[in-house]
């Protein structure tokens, strides 16, 4: 059994870590992930589609399970289950007023599906009942190098098709209906953006499994939104909370028996607490002086 003990000297620590091939790879995947996830995560939030983001890994889930069957890899089935629910979604919910319906439709069917092949997978393949496990939790120190080549090249695919996107995608989600009346394909960009989407969380639950896909992709885009005005700005500094938050879990699970996606979670959710109580000081003790000012104005007025 290998033990690790931890240095006072960071310098050493990282190259400790870094002689080990599975620490390197979920390094690697797991920035490029981070990366991946902070920039479509703005977007999750700012479309107000956090649930859509969540069906989608549940989806997935299903897809997994049941490639699981055939011995495939399970990311296949991430990206399979997750892509026809992306296009069920948003042939079904074309606008944010009835989407949430649709997903509810479609997730509840998903659900069973998976249900199903799980029920399947214990019965027939008990043994390896670890691989159903990372899919729900997460599983990155367990990525293979195959593994972080493919998350690259679907991020920089990903990526790119989101900066073709991105303006018309920008106007739609500030203004849905401004964005219709001047003629904007609402139903092509919805779609094209699910899409992206569907395949950004098949990548992310590599990191923090199903349940808990939310750390990386709303948590980081949520908390921004308090942090910056400026789309460009608030997307910089999502995609820093999720790299900042994925390098020290990593770091820290190194030396301790508490899983990855466990400190990641809990590194976003308190840096959201955090910046929400910063945003509801300022916002009080603004309110406050425009109080004070009004009542100056008013007791000096003749």
């Amino acid at each position: 059994m290998v033990t690790f003990t931890f240095s006072p000297n960071l310098v050493a620590d990282l190259e400790e870590m870094w002689k080990w091939s599975f620490m390197r790879n979920g390094f690697e995947a797991g920035t490029v992930i981070a990366v991946l996830a902070g920039v479509t995560g703005y977007f999750v939030v700012l479309r107000r589609s956090a649930f859509a983001a969540h069906s989608f890994s549940d989806m997935g889930f299903a897809g997994a399970t049941g490639v699981i069957l055939i011995a495939l890899a399970p990311i296949y089935g991430l990206l399979i289950g997750s892509i026809l629910g992306a296009l069920a979604i948003a042939a079904l919910g074309r606008r944010s007023y009835n989407r949430d319906i649709t997903v509810g439709v479609v997730l509840a069917f998903a659900f069973g599906l998976g249900l199903l092949f799980n029920s399947l997978y214990s019965h027939y393949a008990a043994n390896n009942i670890g691989a159903a496990y990372s899919i729900l939790f997460g599983e990155i120190l367990s990525i293979s190098t195959f593994d972080v080549f493919l998350t690259l090249y679907a991020c920089i695919g990903v990526l790119a098709f989101l900066a073709f996107l991105y303006r018309p995608l920008l106007f739609a989600s500030l203004d849905e209906d401004v964005a219709e009346a001047k003629g904007l394909p609402m139903l092509l960009i919805g779609t094209a953006f699910m899409l992206l989407l569907a395949v950004a969380v098949s990548f992310a639950v590599l990191v923090t499994g199903v349940l808990l896909i939310f750390s990386l992709m709303v948590t980081p885009g949520a908390t921004a939104q308090y942090l910056a005005k400026r789309p460009q700005h608030a997307i910089l500094i999502s995609v820093a909370i999720a790299l900042g938050a994925t390098w020290s879990g990593l770091f820290i699970s190194f030396y301790t028996q508490y899983p990855v996606s466990f400190y990641i979670t809990a590194e976003v959710f308190v840096l959201y607490i955090i910046v929400r109580i910063f945003s509801w000081a300022v916002k009080w003790r603004v309110r406050r002086e425009e109080i004070s000012t009004a009542m100056v104005d008013t007791a000096i007025s003749p």
